[in-house]
């Protein structure tokens, strides 16, 4: 069967009516879906042992064979049922594919949470004769189904993103519209059917139709536990900011100090990188740099033992020193081109040309006010500037070092003297020097400035990092 998809996988839960999907796309001539083909306990279906000749070890020791096998020999476009805990390799694999046709089926997860329990206690995962029918009430556990819920929900967004990424889209089915023939006929002409049902396959009942109040013998106490959960994520902040990679060439180790510092911009940069140095009686200026990811993971191998860290700043301090370093002033160092668009377009009140006799303590107020106001823009994509490493949300520039290798500390600046000192005699060092304090931002230092506009305008451009790190007021 020629079209634009070779196989498919239908993305879906226990207890979200995947077994009656895949007993009606079966009947189409031209289908044949495999079951729960990556199943860890099982290959297919709990009594079966191979599928088309490819047994469990067989697909354990190469995922991508079994998927070969179900596309090359299948009876018509072939595919299987994948669930949240199935073999991640296989689910890489189908996401990257565009010849894989993506299905989401989905149901209400408090519904499919009580079925599940319902299912477990009882022992019957399928019926297909109502008088074999097994009944049976769940005590609901708010914990266990935030968990539950935790893990659906995380699946489905990794799934989504990963599509987004490549450009691709997915045929959505609701467990409400499984039995409408129009639909399940409309799933199959997505994926290149060309017959189609005049009626669904009637074997498979639904095992729990009674209302929810039902089935839990706790309903009231549910009822309470749901009511306090934030099911819409209302108490969320915002996050508008794109998504980082690892910087890993900013990346710095020790001159022979098995130590990794992967700098946050604008924090203690030349205060640690100093310290670091100090440690092998070197200069800063000949720790190893530039690195890439290759030559970074050899670095590792060949260091053993070896530790990594990153060091954080308040907000305040940190926006200070982006503000001074990178568009107040006019030097290599500095973005001339920002710089000169926040004067003229964001109308920021900074001289056209720097240094500046005029300006004084209070015009330097003004201009930092300016430029808070500025990054809570630029940082929920109002603007059309780029937002630079050296003001982006210290949470945003973390997760992006997560991408490549987690740091094994995260330090705070003011901590940085007991936390680098207990790390460097972890690694032997009997006697390691103190980290310098860093100097202090010019042309004016914060502590001339700083009042409580300065600190309520900071963390409202940055919620996330006094949210994640738990900062409080700056000194």
């Amino acid at each position: 069967m020629a079209g634009k998809f070779d196989y498919f996988v239908v993305f879906a839960e226990m207890r979200t009516g995947s077994n009656f999907l895949e007993a009606n796309l079966n009947r189409f001539a031209d289908i044949e879906c495999h079951g729960e083909a990556f199943n860890p306990h099982f290959i297919g279906y709990p009594n079966q042992t191979e599928i088309r000749d490819m047994t469990l070890a067989m697909r354990d020791a190469d995922p991508e064979r079994l998927i070969n096998t179900i596309r090359d020999k299948s009876s018509g476009i072939g595919g299987f049922r994948f669930f949240h805990d199935h073999d991640a390799r296989a689910l890489e694999l189908c996401l990257d594919d565009p010849r894989c046709a993506k299905v989401i089926l989905t149901r209400n997860p408090l519904e499919s949470y009580v079925s599940w329990k319902i299912a477990q206690i009882t022992g019957q995962w399928k019926l297909t004769n109502v008088k074999r029918r097994r009944d049976s009430k769940i005590s609901f556990d708010i914990a266990e189904f935030e968990q539950y819920l935790g893990q659906l929900q995380a699946f489905q967004v990794h799934v989504m993103n990963c599509l987004q990424i490549t450009g691709q889209t997915a045929f959505y089915v609701a467990y409400e519209n499984l039995r409408d023939v129009d639909v399940i006929n409309g799933l199959a002409r997505y994926l290149g059917a060309e017959d189609q049902l005049d009626r669904l396959d009637a074997s498979l009942k639904k095992q729990n139709p009674k209302p929810l109040e039902s089935k839990v013998s706790n309903y009231q106490e549910m009822e309470e536990a749901l009511a306090k959960t934030d099911f819409f994520n209302l108490s969320r902040t915002p996050n508008f900011e794109p998504r980082r990679g690892a910087a890993v060439p900013g990346y710095v180790t020790g001159a022979t100090a098995p130590l990794l510092y992967m700098p946050v911009r604008s924090g203690p940069e030349d205060a640690v990188c100093s310290w670091l140095a100090a440690l092998d009686g070197v200069t800063p200026g000949d720790l190893p740099r530039q690195f890439n990811q290759k030559a970074l993971r050899q670095w590792k191998r060949r260091s053993g033992l070896h530790r990594s860290f990153t060091v954080i700043r308040h907000p305040v301090a940190r926006a200070h020193a982006a503000f001074c370093e990178k568009v107040l002033k006019q030097d290599d160092e500095a973005f001339a081109d920002i710089r000169k668009t926040l004067k003229n377009f964001h109308k920021l009140p900074i001289p056209g040309s720097w240094p500046d006799a005029t300006y004084d303590r209070r015009a330097h107020r003004q201009a930092f006010v300016a430029f808070l106001e500025f990054l809570r823009a630029n940082l929920s994509g109002q603007t059309g500037l780029r937002v630079d490493a050296h003001w982006a949300s210290q949470t945003s520039l973390i997760q992006g070092m997560a991408r490549f290798s987690v740091p094994d500390r995260v330090i705070r600046e003011e901590e940085m003297e007991s936390h680098l000192t207990a790390l460097a005699t972890q690694l032997g060092y009997e006697n390691p020097p103190r980290p310098v304090q860093p100097a202090p931002d010019t042309p004016f230092p914060l502590s001339e400035i700083y009042d409580d506009e300065i600190e309520s305008l900071t963390k409202a451009a940055y919620q996330r990092d006094y949210m994640m790190f738990g900062f409080e007021a700056w000194q």
